[in-house]
């Protein structure tokens, strides 16, 4: 799976989370290197690097600047799933590493 220069926005989230669906994410991907940026909804900017394995998977780390002023850190996994339209739909697992810690659960979608 390659992700380069797609595009996703999330779908569903829990509540701990700083991204909606004006969040937009666009990936690249060099090799097994994945790198985004996103921006949209209560982020001002964001960024994450990860490595993708031969099924999809992503393991990634992530920092981004919401519209407060505070810089959050978190970790990721996220595995792909092909929809009946042929795009990737992404479920995540994810934990910040700065604030609360607290853990959440994100789906995003291609646009």
């Amino acid at each position: 799976m390659n992700y380069n220069n797609r595009k996703f926005r999330p779908v569903q989230n829990t509540e701990n989370a700083e991204t909606s669906n004006e969040t937009i994410f666009h990936y690249e991907q060099q090799g097994a290197i994945l790198t985004c940026t996103y921006s949209g909804g209560q982020i001002i900017k964001g960024q994450l690097i990860g490595q993708v394995d031969a099924y999809g998977n992503i393991d990634m780390r992530y920092h981004q600047i919401n519209k407060k002023g505070k810089f959050m850190t978190g970790i990721c996994t996220s595995r792909p799933e092909i929809m009946a339209n042929g795009k990737v739909r992404l479920h995540e697992n994810w934990q910040w590493t700065s604030g609360d810690l607290s853990k959440g659960h994100s789906i995003l979608e291609e646009i």
